[in-house]
């Protein structure tokens, strides 16, 4: 059940950004958006550790400020793999929104997560 509620907050938090963000554009059903939540979550459980652990000296020199490049990578390759979800403009461009995207759509699961008990309460 927790898995399927944060497929859901995956769900919501990318459609709410793609409503919020100029550039960062979904376009397709409710369950093509399910399917989008889910190749996210994918690529954040299977290659999201790899490029971390890779990038560790950058995200130490910058203070962990790289981390946010990072997770917009991520989004980056959702949308690569993705047919429903797209970035415009540029490779530098995408990149920045999809930096961007993550920072709102980090925030939006945090929140829905903390309202739906996904997350411990520290």
């Amino acid at each position: 059940m927790n898995l399927l509620l944060r497929l859901l907050i995956n769900a919501f938090a990318l459609w709410a950004t793609a409503g919020i963000l100029p550039g960062f554009e979904f376009d397709g059903s409710f369950w093509e958006l399910l399917l989008v939540a889910l190749i996210f979550g994918v690529v954040n459980t299977l290659i999201r550790p790899v490029v971390r652990l890779l990038t560790l000296p950058l995200t130490v020199i910058t203070l962990g400020l790289f981390t946010l490049v990072v997770n917009g990578l991520m989004l980056l390759i959702t949308t690569v793999i993705s047919d429903s979800l797209s970035l415009d403009g540029g490779f530098f461009r995408q990149l920045l929104t999809a930096i961007a995207g993550a920072v709102i759509i980090s925030v939006v699961s945090m929140v829905l997560g903390r309202i739906g008990g996904t997350r411990d309460p520290s």
